[in-house]
């Protein structure tokens, strides 16, 4: 019996070392890749300051009005992400892509990811390019930001675009995250081994390799860093705090999302109630997962033109009765 617990410590011992060999060699591994990878990281856009810090815009086209892109949660490179929908609407608009703080090739803060300070920011970036009036569209948590954006600077943003984007009143948005173990992940290198062994999330896609390359760089480096989780921390609170907001009647409103989004229960008839006192609105569904502008970019770009050219006209003509 004696012999048989003295293997079995000795068996538990050797266990307990190698797997804290392992966690060791994960942690080393992942150190010295970021830091090797750093130069690898090609710059793009520009960087504008912000509240003390850089924050990395991409600007393209020369059309003679302006969209603001604004990306959704983690999305770790949001103007490489954005590339394939860039692409076709440069030919018509000037087309301004935001890396808010904590993404792309923006510095990171440790202001509060409140929505306040977040629209905040993404206006003085806009306002120290010289932009002052454009349409604001937005990927997913960009349907949380962009209403009250909307609602604080009326004046600037002269019509709304939701890519698949996220209503105020959604259910399931009051769930608690688990934002320690997502910290521990990162830290200690777990997050680049996850990544290694899980599938390619561009396979199939129509990003260009070395395209590819650089958003999966830019999300090691990114994923899951402290403005990220703190952001994350905050959904709650700025899903709440959105609740009372609506899109003014007279904003041009459209809404291209998922036909079939089984992961948040009413999902278009939520979006149909956005619209439902808009002079101008209008809610189009598209097979397709939650990016739907990796696979849809031609799509949206289209429609998204031809929507607004239609509510310039409706303006006008209300314009005109109004004289």
């Amino acid at each position: 019996m004696r012999k048989i617990v003295k293997f079995i410590l000795k068996a538990l011992a050797v266990l307990v070392i190698a797997i804290v060999v392992f966690i060791a060699v994960v942690f080393i591994v992942n150190k010295v890749s970021l830091k090797s990878e750093q130069s690898k990281i090609q710059t793009y856009g520009q960087l504008v300051p912000v509240d003390g810090k850089q924050m990395n815009v991409l600007i393209q086209g020369e059309g003679e009005e302006t969209i603001v892109l604004l990306p959704g949660y983690g999305t770790a490179a949001p103007a490489l992400d954005f590339q394939m929908l860039i692409d076709e609407l440069t030919p018509f608009y000037k087309v301004v892509a935001i890396e808010p703080f904590g993404y792309g090739l923006s510095d990171r803060t440790n202001k509060e990811r409140s929505t306040e300070n977040i629209v905040s920011e993404i206006h003085e970036a806009l306002q120290s390019l010289e932009i002052d009036r454009y349409i604001l569209m937005g990927h997913s948590i960009a349907g949380i930001y962009g209403i009250e954006y909307v609602d604080k600077y009326p004046d600037e943003v002269s019509a709304f675009v939701g890519i698949d984007s996220s209503v105020p009143t959604q259910p399931g948005m009051d769930a608690k995250l688990p934002i320690g173990t997502f910290n521990l992940v990162q830290k200690t290198g777990f997050l680049r081994l996850m990544m290694k062994l899980g599938g390619d999330p561009y396979a199939g896609l129509a990003f260009k390799e070395e395209t590819i390359e650089q958003m999966k760089l830019i999300s090691l480096k990114n994923s899951y860093n402290p403005t990220m989780l703190n952001e994350m921390e905050h959904i709650s609170p700025n899903f709440k705090a959105s609740e009372h907001l609506t899109f003014p009647k007279e904003l041009p409103l459209i809404f291209l999302i998922q036909a079939n989004n089984t992961g948040v229960a009413g999902w278009i008839p939520l979006h149909e109630e956005q619209i439902k006192n808009s002079v101008h609105g209008k809610v189009m569904t598209f097979e397709g997962g939650h990016y739907l502008h990796h696979t849809k970019s031609k799509e949206i770009a289209e429609n998204v033109r031809s929507f607004l050219e239609e509510a310039k006209v409706t303006g006008n003509d209300l314009n005109n009765k109004d004289q």
